[in-house]
């Protein structure tokens, strides 16, 4: 039994702020990671288009997110602008990358991504994920082998895109163990890396706060990949469920 963590960053304050936190706790336990940068804007006001879908309103209650995001992440990208994540501070980048932790792309906009990629050529799938692994590289000094999809969209065109840019795996979607990809009567080359565990965001409301370890019992033989937001556990729920 194996358990991986994997970390999305899809914020600006979960950058900043819930980043170091979850570094410096994996530091101190002397465990690495897979982290998953956003790297363009932060435009989750944008977000708040989904209000009508279902469960929307429940989901923003359950896990109280003006407190986990901020009321400035809120508005994000409607009527504040939409700031850079990393490009705040791209030491944040370097240092992920010196204490050891498998790096690679969420995003390079989140909120872009997840509410539109059904309707999005393959043309600007690229560009969406060539900006991202551009400007890490930049940072970094080296281009990343890996991606994870916001909220765990894919179409056969990105995973076209993903086989074009011949990476080393990708961690799009959820499921049970590694897999390959089959869409469309298709099967595609880059390995999925599923998360097998359900996240914080999913639980609230049905586990307590202080009880969040207790989903651990769904650990299984072989490989178990779990999801973790620096904007949950790197934020208002650092600490919890220990």
């Amino acid at each position: 039994m194996k358990l991986a963590i994997k970390i999305d960053i899809d914020t600006l304050k979960g950058y900043l702020e819930g980043l170091p936190r979850l570094l410096d706790i994996l530091k101190a336990h002397d465990v690495r990671a897979s982290v998953f940068f956003s790297m363009g804007p932060d435009n989750s006001g944008k977000a708040l288009r989904r209000i009508f879908r279902k469960g929307f309103i429940k989901k923003m209650f359950r896990t109280k997110a003006p407190t986990a995001y901020g009321i400035k992440t809120l508005f994000y990208g409607t009527l504040l602008p939409a700031p850079m994540i990393t490009a705040a501070n791209p030491d944040l980048i370097r240092r992920t990358v010196d204490e050891g932790h498998d790096c690679g792309i969420h995003s390079w906009d989140h909120v872009y991504w997840q509410d539109n990629l059904p309707k999005l050529s393959s043309e600007t799938i690229r560009s969406q994920l060539e900006r991202a692994f551009s400007q890490f590289e930049q940072y970094a000094g080296f281009r990343p082998d890996s991606c994870a999809a916001p909220g765990w969209q894919v179409t056969p065109e990105s995973l076209k895109v993903q086989d074009e840019m011949k990476l080393t795996y990708c961690s799009d979607v959820r499921g049970y163990s590694p897999f390959m990809a089959e869409m469309n009567g298709e099967t595609f080359a880059t390995p999925q890396v599923p998360s097998t565990l359900p996240t914080l965001d999913e639980i609230l409301g049905d586990v307590k706060a202080e009880d969040v370890a207790s989903y651990m019992n769904l650990l299984h033989e072989g490989l178990n990949v779990h999801t973790i937001h620096t904007e949950m556990e790197g934020g208002m729920m650092q600490g919890q469920g220990r």
